[in-house]
Order: structure tokens, then C-alpha cells, then sequence
């Protein structure tokens, strides 16, 4: 053992730049992966990023006007208050759409404990003197010096409800029924319950003097209560609501609710970059494990002088796997302590990730768990090479003596007789030797480019759902509903509609609770269109519905109940049988796909007197929902809720920083590879370059020939990967829509030219990467000594 550790002490020292080579690949690779899993955890866990950064409370308790609540402070397990604030129920209106909002009096200075996160424009600040709010704030009657209208922070989940951003003017309806104007100072983002249109209010946020001018006194109290331990949450729901009494406390919000709103994002996200993340560990270990072996190899000399000093083949291979395993380590700690170090300065997304991190779940096991995989991973390359490198004879043969590369085929022949440029040919030949010697770099260039398409896909997903929703089951752009029964009648109303500016189809329609067969659970039921002029679902299997009594279905409710298309389903809605033939699959991202969806007039066949509870607007290409919206609500005179259609989009939206990063770290493994490929091919084509210098070759053909080779290698290898990418990529989109219940075929491929950009980028990589060895190669002097023939 101790003659193992000097060799591999002092063949360290006669190989510093390789081995500086194989620690940085690996220091770098690790810490790729490292800020990749940062990446994935910041955006596959929204609400738990969003506590630790606004040190959330774990309890609200939102209790009736004067109830102490400075008697929770000596709660035991009570780690800190966020409040009281005073709050207010009231209705706030932009663009057409409507909202029940809690206003909460807040300082000029957000709280330490449950702090709203501002992600556009600003907190509120103390207006001057001469600012006021009311029903005249804002509407030009107030034109003195310093009239402005009061400010509102409104919740994330309520501004895109509302279309509201930085700078618009809302409406304010306090608990009296008087209009107060509010310019929108910032949205804000809190780790509590969302906003859900017809469910529980949302949140907004003003100063005390606009709370006390649209309240008049009506008032309630909200208190947030951060815990020392989680796991007492009920305990000390329990314990808070017996100090304050029970008939003070009207609400109460506990943390779990609001991360179970959020877990279908989560989980979503995280499947899809578990994938990502074990493929590109997978890449990240192969290219390790391939410079690993590329040492290898380059020292077969120096092993076989080994064997003939006395070296058993179980010495040399413990040799290698020592070394190279402390390689593995140092390089893997190295990126490791970096990554915690300094991760959280990187300027960007990217350093905010990695600070944030650190809060997370699962950061312990990633920070273990990625650096022991990639190292484990290393470990089986390196102890292949290892067991290679004790098989080698102790009595070199002559490289001369073996026939390093096929002979020059019939084409390559005749190309160079067509005056055929020879750095093309020979490189081409270099490139592709043998079958199984092509295979192998190919398929290990291919597979960060694999990666990398798979990427591509995801994104062109997430921009198809944005640009073109109506090929991803959001046909119609706005929901409108009257909210007064004794205003216009249906057909008045589809006229006000139809007549709206860059409104292309009116579809009214109605949505019941049916239970499916053997009354085990519920799914929404939705009539839509009639059957002269039907709702354009967006259809993938199967077809649209043409006749009465048909029906399309999502994928989650043709797995809920166990049919395909071209099944009858008997249904019970009210208590009435409803028998629907299912003729196709349509995408339906709402409700995880247990939507049915069939004509109005189905409906009416049970029941009649069905009147439309909404009307569903599909506007023509280009048009602007915000603008249809305002226009519909001054026709209407403000009679009319009208709502945008959800987008699944809007949740996924944190995935583009993730995936734009996943490809940088996917290029930076490819380009590892690139770079160990290429020293290996000029090493073992040593011989063959002596050969053609000797035949007349220059040395400005024989770097031509490298970086040919390299180039048709990256081209050959960027080709496979991107076919299989789309491939593979395609199939694993709509692999994850339809476990989602949306459905399979919501998978976008990317466009020829951006496909093309990815081949490109990859060949021009290869010419860069190739340019200063062939440039070394071509001007070193190649002599035919035994470091060149063995």
C-alpha cells in the first residue's frame, strides 16, 4: 500500500495540469448541479419560499373588533406576533372584474413578522398633506394642490384577479356602500390562503387613514402568530382562542391550508425537474467519469513500466482508484463548500435561490445527497479504468504495431482525387473511425444535448399555453355572469356581448355538481354553447360533439371512472339521471380534468327551466381581455361580473428561470465532455498526425483536420440529440399532463429555427473548444519516440 500511495503521490506531480483539470471539471460540475437543485426548490416550492423569505406566521386569527390580543404574546410556544391590524370587508372593481377583498391598516414600514413581499412597484408611503380618499379622490373634482388618491398593496392572487397593476386607480366599496378611489401602489406576495372567486376574500393592505375614511368604524382584527414549533399548531389554536373567547374569534387560517392550496404546483413542478435533475446528474457523472478514463488511458506507458518493476495488476488499479477518488472528493468539496459560501452572492435569480435554499425542505439531502450520488457515480467509472489499467501487459506493444484507424474507404479516396479539401476528409475520417469508436463519443456528447431539447420542449409548452390557449383547452378568454336576477334577460345580455369590441363568439352556459356512477364522487358536469353554435373544446382524441346527448371529457375523468372515448355515462345531478355519450378527450386544465363538458341544450333536456349561469367569450386573435373587459362593464353599467379565464401558465411561470438555468448548466457539462473528447482524439490519433506531417501535410492542415473532427463529431452528436429530445421530451410532457389529469397532447416541440440555433451552438462550441489544441498540435514537433508508439 505504501508503494501505491508514492506512485500515486509522485505521478501527481509529474501530471499537475491533468489532475488540476479533473478536480475544476469536477468542482464546477457539482456546483452546476448544486445551484440547479437550488434552482428546482426555489420554484417548485412557492408558498414555503414565500414564508421563510417574509417570516410568515403560522396562525391567523381574525377576531371581532376589541378582542386583547396582547394577551397571546405570553402564549408558550408563541415565537412572535405579526399585528393586530385593523381590517375591513370590502369590494374592490378594475377593468371590468370584481373582487371581495380584507383591507388591513398597515405602517408605513412593512412588519418583521408575516412581511408582505413586494414583487411590483412599492409599499405604501405617507401621503402628503392635502392627500385624502373618498368618492371623489382621483376623479378629477379634487384638483387642489397635493390631492391624490389614497394607496393599496394589493395580494398577488387578487391583482391578477382584478388585472390590477402598479399605477391603476380601483374602486372601493367600504361595508356603507360608498365608492372610494385607491391608486395601486405594489402587489405583494404572502404565505396565506390565495384568492379564489367565489371563496374566501382576498388581502389588501392601507394606511390608517384610509382604512378609518372607507370603514366608518366597521372593523374587525386580524393577528398572525408565528410558532416555535409547527407541530403545535392546533395546541395553540386551541390555547389562543380560549384566551381570547370563542365568541371573539370570527376566523381562523392555519399554515396547512395555505400550503395544501399550493400543492398541486408543487407537485407538478417537482416531478418535472426530478427528471431533469436525475438526467442531468446522470450527464454530469458520465462527463467526469470520461476525463477520469481519458487520464487513464493517456498513461498506459507509465503503467505498463509499472508491471515491469513489480507491480501487481491489483496495485495499479488501487493506484488509479485512489487517486482519482481523491480527485472526486476534492473537486466535489471544493464545489460543495462554494455553493454554501458564496451561492447566496451571485448576483440574480440564481444568488436569491440559493440564499433562500438554505430554509427550504430538502436542502439538508441535497446538499448530501447530489455530491455522494456524483461521487458514487465517478467511483464505478473510475474503478472501470482502474480494473482496465491493471489488465495492461507489462511489455508495451507498439502502437505501430496495431492498426490505429480503418483504412481510407473507397469514398475518402475518391474525394481527395476531386481535389476534395483534405482537412474535410481526413477529419471526417477521424471523426468517424469505427462504428463502435463513434458510437461512444456521440452518444456521450448527445445526452446534455438530449437534456437540453427536453428543456426546449417544456419552454415552447409554457409559451403555448401563454400565446395560443386556445390550443391548450382555454379557447374562451373571459367568463362574464349577470349579478343582478332582475337585469337583462339572456338574449339582451348576448347582445350586449356580441356587440363588444373583438369579441368573436358568445357561448352561454352552466356548470352542476354530478355524482358519477355508484354515487363515490363528484365531477362538474358543464353545458356549454348550444348545438347550433357549440363550445370550440379543444379536442385530441376522438371528435367535437355534433349530435344531442354527446359529451368530451378531460383525462382526469375518464380515469376517475375507469372509460374510454366512445363510452356511455350514466350520471345523477339533482337527484335526475343525465346519460351523455363521450366522443372525444378535450384538454381541460381545470378541476384536474374531471370536467364533462356537452351542450346547454343536453342539460335543458333534464332540466328545462336551465337558465345560463355564465357566458363563456372567445375573442379574436390578438384582442386585449383588459380592454374587451372595461368595455363590456360601461355597456353593462356595471351589472355584470366579469372574470379572466385562469391560465395554467401563470403557476408554471417560475419554471422559465429554472429551465434557462437547467440549460446553462447542461451546456457547461457538454462542453466538459467536448473538451475531454477532443484531447483524447489528438492524444490516440498521435501517430496518424507524425504520418501525414511526414507526407506533407501543414502544420495549418493538421489543425483544420482537429477542429473538422471536432465539429463533425458536436454536428453528428447534436443531431441524435436533438431528434431524441423531441422525442423523448414530447412524450414526457404529455406523460406529465396526463398523470395531472389536463390530458395528454398539450406538448409543444420547438420551432425549426430554434432547433437549429441548438445544432449550431453546439458545432461552433466544438470549432471553439478545438481551436487551441489543434493550434498546440500543429505547431509541436511529433517524433517517433516510444511516448508515440505505445
Amino acid at each position: 500500500m505504501r508503494a501505491t500511495l508514492r506512485w500515486a503521490h509522485a505521478d501527481f506531480r509529474a501530471h499537475r495540469g491533468e489532475a488540476l483539470f479533473v478536480v475544476l471539471a469536477s468542482a464546477g460540475i457539482i456546483a452546476s448541479l448544486l445551484l440547479a437543485g437550488a434552482l428546482f426548490s426555489y420554484a417548485a416550492n412557492p408558498w414555503q419560499r414565500i414564508f421563510n423569505q417574509s417570516h410568515g406566521a403560522h396562525i391567523w386569527l381574525h377576531t371581532r373588533a376589541g378582542a386583547d390580543t396582547d394577551a397571546l404574546v405570553g402564549l408558550d410556544g408563541v415565537a412572535a406576533l405579526s399585528g393586530p391590524y385593523r381590517t375591513t370587508a370590502t369590494t374592490v372593481e378594475a377593468h371590468g372584474a370584481r373582487a371581495g377583498v380584507t383591507l388591513r391598516a398597515a405602517a408605513a414600514a412593512p412588519p418583521e413578522t408575516g412581511r408582505p413581499l413586494v414583487t411590483a412597484g412599492s409599499w405604501l408611503s405617507r401621503p402628503e398633506s392635502g392627500t385624502r380618499t373618498g368618492p371623489d379622490a382621483g376623479t378629477g373634482t379634487g384638483t387642489g394642490p397635493g390631492t391624490a388618491t389614497g394607496a393599496v398593496v394589493l395580494e398577488a392572487s387578487v391583482a391578477r384577479a382584478l388585472w390590477a397593476e402598479p399605477g391603476d386607480t380601483v374602486r372601493v366599496t367600504g361595508p356603507d356602500g360608498a365608492p372610494h378611489a385607491l391608486r395601486v401602489s405594489g402587489i405583494a406576495e404572502v404565505a396565506e390562503p390565495r384568492y379564489h372567486p367565489g371563496g374566501a376574500a382576498g388581502t389588501g393592505w392601507v394606511l390608517d387613514p384610509a382604512l378609518d375614511e372607507i370603514a366608518h368604524g366597521t372593523t374587525g382584527q386580524s393577528v398572525g402568530l408565528r410558532l416555535a414549533d409547527p407541530d403545535d399548531t392546533d395546541f395553540i389554536v386551541q390555547r389562543a382562542v380560549t384566551v381570547l373567547g370563542a365568541d371573539r374569534v370570527a376566523q381562523v387560517t392555519k399554515w396547512q391550508q395555505a400550503r395544501a392550496e399550493a400543492g398541486g404546483d408543487d407537485r407538478l413542478l417537482g416531478q418535472v425537474f426530478a427528471v431533469f435533475g436525475l438526467g442531468a446528474l446522470l450527464a454530469a457523472a458520465l462527463a467526469a467519469a470520461g476525463a477520469i478514463g481519458a487520464r487513464v488511458r493517456g498513461q498506459l506507458r507509465d503503467i505498463a513500466i509499472l508491471k515491469a518493476i513489480g507491480f501487481t495488476p491489483g496495485q495499479v488499479a488501487r493506484g488509479f482508484l485512489v487517486q482519482h477518488l481523491a480527485f472526486a472528493l476534492l473537486g466535489v468539496t471544493l464545489g460543495t463548500t462554494a455553493i454554501a459560501v458564496l451561492g447566496a452572492r451571485i448576483p440574480g435569480r440564481i444568488g436569491e435561490a440559493a440564499a433562500v435554499w438554505q430554509d427550504l425542505p430538502g436542502h439538508t439531502g441535497l446538499m448530501i445527497g447530489v455530491p455522494c450520488g456524483a461521487v458514487l457515480l465517478i467511483a464505478a467509472a473510475t474503478g472501470l479504468s482502474a480494473w482496465r489499467a491493471g489488465r495492461v501487459p507489462p511489455v508495451p506493444v507498439a502502437r505501430a504495431a496495431l492498426p490505429s484507424a480503418a483504412p481510407m474507404t473507397a469514398l475518402g479516396r475518391r474525394a481527395l482525387g476531386m481535389r476534395v479539401p483534405p482537412a474535410l476528409v481526413l477529419g471526417w475520417r477521424a471523426a468517424f473511425p469505427r462504428r463502435g469508436r463513434t458510437l461512444v463519443p456521440v452518444a456521450r456528447l448527445a445526452l446534455p444535448l438530449v437534456l437540453i431539447t427536453v428543456a426546449l420542449v417544456a419552454w415552447s409548452t409554457l409559451d403555448q399555453f401563454r400565446s395560443r390557449p386556445a390550443q391548450t383547452g382555454l379557447p374562451a378568454a373571459l367568463t362574464v355572469r349577470a349579478e343582478q336576477p332582475a337585469g337583462a334577460s339572456d338574449a339582451e345580455l348576448e347582445k350586449i356581448l356580441a356587440a363588444a369590441p373583438d369579441v368573436a363568439e358568445v357561448h352561454p352556459g352552466a356548470e352542476v355538481a354530478a355524482l358519477v356512477p355508484g354515487q363515490t364522487g363528484t365531477i362538474t358536469l358543464r353545458g356549454l354553447g348550444t348545438a347550433g353554435s357549440p363550445y370550440p373544446s379543444t379536442v385530441v382524441e376522438g371528435r367535437a360533439l355534433e349530435g344531442p346527448d354527446e359529451a368530451v371529457a378531460g383525462q382526469g375523468l375518464l380515469d376517475l371512472l375507469g372509460v374510454r372515448v366512445g363510452a356511455w355515462v350514466r350520471m345523477t345531478v339533482e337527484g335526475r339521471p343525465q346519460i351523455l355519450h363521450l366522443v372525444g378527450r378535450s384538454i381541460e386544465p381545470e378541476s384536474g380534468g374531471r370536467v364533462i363538458t356537452t351542450t346547454l341544450d343536453a342539460l335543458r333536456e333534464r332540466d328545462p327551466a336551465l337558465r345560463p349561469g355564465f357566458h363563456a367569450l372567445v375573442l379574436r386573435e390578438g384582442a386585449d381581455p383588459r380592454t374587451v373587459s372595461a368595455a363590456i362593464a360601461t355597456a353593462a353599467g356595471g351589472t355584470l361580473e366579469i372574470r379572466e379565464t385562469p391560465n395554467p401558465a401563470d403557476r408554471l411561470e417560475p419554471a422559465r428561470a429554472v429551465i434557462a438555468a437547467l440549460i446553462a448548466v447542461l451546456a457547461l457539462i457538454g462542453l466538459t465532455e467536448l473538451l475531454t473528447l477532443i484531447s483524447t482524439g489528438v492524444r490516440d490519433r498521435g501517430r496518424d498526425l507524425l504520418a501525414l506531417k511526414a507526407i506533407g501535410l501543414t502544420p495549418r492542415q493538421i489543425g483544420a483536420m482537429i477542429v473538422t473532427a471536432a465539429a463533425l463529431t458536436a454536428l453528428a452528436a447534436a443531431v441524435v440529440g436533438t431528434v431524441l429530445g423531441v422525442l423523448s421530451g414530447g412524450w414526457l410532457v404529455d406523460a406529465q399532463g396526463a398523470s395531472s389529469g389536463i390530458g395528454a397532447g398539450i406538448a409543444r416541440f420547438p420551432s425549426a429555427p430554434v432547433l437549429s440555433v441548438v445544432v449550431a451552438g453546439a458545432v461552433l462550441g466544438a470549432v471553439v473548444a478545438a481551436l487551441v489544441p489543434a493550434t498546440r498540435t500543429a505547431r509541436s514537433r511529433l517524433a517517433d519516440s516510444l511516448s508515440e508508439t505505445l
